[in-house]
């Protein structure tokens, strides 16, 4: 079934198996047009043979008579009757034919727009193409195939529905509220019921959220049309997600790679509304590949909690700075610590002071989770210990900003935060030519202008790159993780240098700060737990805790330097605007689109 048309026989049914009510207009992206040939009471093929025929009989006819005409020195302009309607038929059938088959076939060449922007216009890339011996080609930009698929069984047919052109737009209106549900829903308007204990009440998460939803358009006179309820597990979300809710939010996800990373393959999934972004990702991935992969290291991993403590003077907090940084106390400290996780394990302890107040930057490895929570148990514990020595130790908060979690921080950038990693490549010089269309001269001197000197001139913290905040942020928010900790997480230096006398390309990121986990908050989720499964590594590594989020850390360094190379290469090819506004703008007839 075409995507710009709707079916009129799909049917949505609720939990007991009722269908809903449906008001269905359907929808012709082919913008309403209506083909002359569809009043003919012929078939269209047999139109196409009439006029074809026409056409070539009056040409010859014209042709032999002029020739004729030639013969006998009979002036050109003087025509009879048969002459006028053989013109007259010409003109009819060259305008149906042209109509019919040309204007498409000028389209075809002229507007139609390319499967791949980044691919290459001469035959000298396929020269390339060749030398990678990989069983399954590497990725090419917007598309790219496998070599072999297994095969797919034949759909149903759709039942057949009568040719007409429709209005927009599909809708489905929600079946009108139950008795008891209706006194529920005035219950939560008038504030006699309070809207966060629905699931409470109900037992029942799905009928919370649409009492919710409802009883919030009623209260706001604004419709809610358009958010999608139905089709989610709102149970999943109970009580570790999201509180409230009236609907979920629909992102499409893109894939970028393969990657190969470390001598594997990843397929790198990336939520995003952003076009081009995944495009030039998956180009980065390609020229990686072509180069023979990327390798990465884990320099660091530890997530890390702050407490601020107070007392009544700036001797006594110093005193306690004293204390916990000593060697001889750290055992006792860190069993005081551990007791809080089996997977948490206390590596350092950091202390600020700040006149009165002492700031303590505890770090720990949290396993396969990203581990805030785990972090912040083991310091209450060391708190709650350290009371008895410290008594006149006033707790201000458990984290106290040293930390630094959700916001740009110096002590993340040199300290590092969560996973800290550096990925490198060398790309060969053909392939900077061909795959990337620029040259390594160039891409050295833009990194250094740009990267390096534009930032520093900016004042950048953390931000000698380019883009890797719109890489973090995609694959974040299609795994799961946290995507306030992109802010942190994008913390990256990008370098590249020219090697091999020139010839090939030194690029690498270093990023130390990428606070990532494969279990817990929204990685359980459905959907993003498909995509931590696409990458191998969904869940916890039972056999080696914490391999699955140190290798997710990794791929995410990974595709910020297939998505550097990718965006610096187009910057220095002059590229940039023209991808954008080719695929990063829509091309959808506004005009049309009705609000509710």
């Amino acid at each position: 079934m075409e995507v710009g048309k709707r079916s009129a026989m799909e049917q949505y049914t609720t939990k007991s198996g009722k269908p809903l009510k449906m008001k269905v207009k359907f929808v012709d992206d082919e913008k309403d047009v209506v083909k002359a040939s569809d009043a003919l009471p012929l078939p269209l093929y047999i139109t196409n043979a009439v006029f074809f025929a026409l056409f070539f009989s009056v040409v010859y006819f014209l042709l032999t008579s002029w020739r004729e005409k030639i013969r006998t020195n009979t002036p050109l302009h003087i025509i009879n009757l048969s002459e006028i309607v053989a013109i007259l038929a010409f003109v009819a059938s060259f305008i149906y034919l042209l109509g019919f088959f040309g204007i498409d076939f000028v389209q075809s060449l002229i507007l139609q727009p390319s499967n791949d922007i980044w691919a290459a216009d001469d035959d000298e890339e396929e020269i390339i193409l060749k030398e990678d011996a990989r069983k399954v080609p590497c990725g090419q930009a917007l598309d790219f195939s496998i070599t072999k698929m297994a095969p797919i069984a034949s759909p149903e047919p759709a039942p057949k529905v009568a040719p007409k052109v429709f209005e927009e737009k599909a809708m489905i209106e929600t079946p009108p509220p139950t008795e008891e549900d209706e006194g529920i829903i005035k219950a939560v308007v008038a504030g006699t019921i309070p809207s966060y204990s629905l699931e409470t009440k109900l037992g029942d998460c799905k009928r919370a959220a649409s009492i919710r939803r409802e009883a919030l358009q009623r209260v706001t006179g604004k419709s809610l049309e358009g958010l999608p309820l139905e089709g989610f597990d709102y149970e999943s979300i109970l009580g570790q997600c999201c509180e409230m809710p009236v609907g979920y939010i629909t992102i499409p996800v893109g894939i970028a790679g393969p990657l190969m990373l470390n001598g594997r393959e990843f397929s790198v999934p990336m939520a995003t509304t952003e076009g081009c972004l995944v495009a030039s990702t998956n180009r980065g991935c390609k020229a990686i590949n072509l180069s023979g992969g990327a390798s990465s290291v884990l320099l660091k991993d530890g997530m890390t909690r702050a407490p601020v403590v107070r007392f009544n003077s700036a001797k006594r907090a110093a005193e306690l700075k004293f204390f916990m940084e000593d060697p001889e106390n750290y055992e006792t400290i860190s069993m005081v610590f551990n007791k809080s996780s089996r997977f948490g394990r206390l590596q350092t302890v950091k202390c600020a002071v700040a006149g009165k107040n002492l700031y303590m930057r505890f770090t720990c490895s949290t396993g396969d989770a990203m581990g805030m929570n785990m972090v912040s148990k083991g310091v209450q514990n060391v708190l709650d210990f350290l009371q008895n020595d410290f008594p006149d130790m006033d707790v201000i908060g458990i984290s106290g900003n040293y930390c630094s979690d959700k916001k740009p921080a110096a002590v993340n950038w040199i300290e590092g935060r969560g996973k800290s990693v550096v990925c490198e490549a060398v790309i060969k010089g053909d392939i900077v030519t061909k795959v990337l269309k620029t040259n390594v001269a160039a891409l050295v001197e833009l990194n250094m202008l740009k990267n390096l000197t534009g930032s520093a001139i900016a004042g950048a913290l953390g931000g000698f790159n380019a883009h890797a905040s719109n890489i973090v942020s995609a694959v974040y928010l299609a795994t799961g993780q946290d995507p306030a900790q992109n802010i942190e997480s994008s913390h990256c230096i990008t370098m590249m240098e020219a090697i091999n006398d020139g010839k090939d390309l030194h690029v690498s990121v270093t990023m130390p700060s990428i606070e990532v986990g494969t279990v817990g908050g929204g990685t359980q989720l459905a959907s993003q737990s498909a995509c931590l499964n696409l990458l191998g590594v969904k869940g916890a590594n039972r056999e080696a805790p914490g391999t699955n989020a140190r290798q997710l850390a990794s791929v995410v360094a990974g595709s910020v330097l297939a998505g550097e190379l990718s965006l610096m290469s187009a910057i220095a090819a002059g590229q940039l605007v023209k991808s954008h506004m080719k695929y990063n703008r829509s091309n959808k007839d506004v005009t049309t689109v009705t609000s509710a």
